[in-house]
């Protein structure tokens, strides 16, 4: 399990750097001048050329902080104790540097171990000097009072110990808090950027299934039509000579079939352009209209039986379109590739766990029959409705459909069927182009 680390620096962070250094060398080098013009240490102030040197040590170590946090915390912390040593005139630059550099290590070294490490032994390190200078003020001369257990001298002591306790605590604490935000901030732009992700596979897998399901829709209502088209306009240039009367009815089912086509494919595209569409129950389509189905293909030819077993049972309406287009589907292909003397039969069987669909139909045999889109498009439906689905030929000719479906999936949406999968396949629901958008 890899551990997480912040980024690095930026190069706005390290421009930003390199100005708050060049501040600080500025700032330093007229602390330490306006100090010894005040005369705090008196006749033992060193050259002014000292504390530019001091400064310059200061600002040069800031530049580079996030690049070398631990050596800029060493090397500030060894300028600071030379410069109190050697009593340069400069209070104030020196401190804010060793705040800067215990803030930066904390916020910005990923191996917190040795985070940890190098600033407890800085502050160890400063203490141990505090108790040292402490201790040669109190056996040595000194302006404060030593007398009583809280002394001036004793009170100034433990000031000074409380003030830099305060100090380097909140160098610590806010270098933490810094680094734990920086992490905090990379996670969330790591879930963002899943999330994005996942956002655009969802829209492309969205628009995805809305191609296949337009192109079943569009492949069910043209192959119907079209086959039927076909059979009655083959039989009326049969007729044509012969049975004038007999040629114009076929060519009238012709027309009729033109029409049923473009209404129905002028629903579907009013469905997939119209937002605020009806609701699914609006369908016209459903098992109860196998009968109109069934009628309609002995009209175009092939004979067809019906027979319906079991009471009917409540099922949602994408089982029941789904339902209805296999079947239309496999009577498409039963009539167009079982041969001129081909029958069929329809059975819908309402069972205590299942409803089941058998298509089947008596014609030539297929050796090896072509896949195509229907079939690809019949398996779609069935798995739509969480059910299962053979396809086959039969043996002694001709083709088997059988579609099963349990109860509890044709109660409602199956469960792990996506919701764009389960969108209402009939082109007279428009509610499938509200669940796409």
């Amino acid at each position: 399990m890899s551990v997480m680390t912040r980024r690095p620096p930026t190069p706005d962070d390290l421009r930003g750097d390199a100005w708050l250094g060049g501040g600080l060398t500025v700032l330093g080098v007229l602390s330490g001048w306006l100090g010894q013009i005040v005369g705090f240490f008196g006749d033992e102030t060193p050259d002014l050329i000292w504390a530019v040197v001091y400064a310059l040590v200061l600002g040069g170590a800031i530049a580079v902080r996030r690049r070398f946090p631990g050596i800029v915390l060493i090397v500030v912390m060894l300028a600071f104790f030379a410069a109190q040593t050697t009593r340069l005139p400069e209070l104030y630059v020196g401190n804010v540097s060793m705040f800067i550099a215990m803030y930066t290590v904390g916020a910005w070294i990923d191996d917190r171990r040795r985070a940890l490490l190098l600033r407890a032994g800085v502050i160890a390190g400063v203490f141990v000097w505090l108790l040292v200078v402490a201790f040669q003020s109190a056996v040595g001369d000194s302006e404060l009072s030593k007398a009583g257990l809280f002394s001036p001298f004793a009170a100034y002591t433990l000031m000074t110990m409380l003030v830099n306790a305060a100090f380097f605590g909140g160098a610590w604490y806010f270098g933490d808090r810094a680094y734990a935000g920086a992490l905090s901030r990379l996670v969330l732009e790591e879930r963002t950027a899943e999330l994005e992700h996942e956002r655009e596979l969802t829209a492309a897998q969205a628009v995805a299934l809305d191609r296949v399901r337009i192109a079943r829709e569009l492949h069910d209502v043209v192959a119907h039509h079209v086959s039927a088209m076909g059979v009655q306009s083959g039989a009326a240039r049969a007729v044509l000579d012969r049975d004038p009367e007999a040629a114009r009815e076929a060519l009238r089912g012709v027309e009729h079939e033109a029409r049923e086509a473009l209404a129905e494919l002028r629903q579907l595209l009013e469905t997939l352009r119209t937002p605020d569409a009806a609701a699914p129950g609006d369908s016209t389509i459903r098992l109860d209209a196998l009968g109109d189905l069934v009628a309609h293909a002995r009209d175009n030819g092939l004979p067809v039986t019906l027979q319906v077993v079991g009471d009917p049972v409540p099922a949602s309406e994408l089982v029941q379109v789904n339902l209805y287009r296999i079947a239309q589907e496999a009577l498409t292909n039963a009539r167009r590739h079982a041969g001129p003397h081909a029958t069929a039969d329809v059975r819908l069987r309402y069972g205590d766990d299942a409803i089941e669909l058998e298509v089947s139909n008596e014609g030539r045999v297929l050796t090896a029959p072509r896949p195509g889109l229907g079939l690809v498009g019949m398996r779609e439906r069935a798995l739509a409705t969480g059910g299962t689905i053979e396809l086959g030929p039969r043996p002694r000719g001709g083709y088997l459909v059988r579609v099963r479906v349990p109860l509890r999936a044709a109660a409602g949406t199956p469960v792990g069927v996506p919701a764009l999968s389960a969108c209402c396949s009939s082109t007279t629901t428009p509610s499938c182009a509200r669940a796409s958008a």
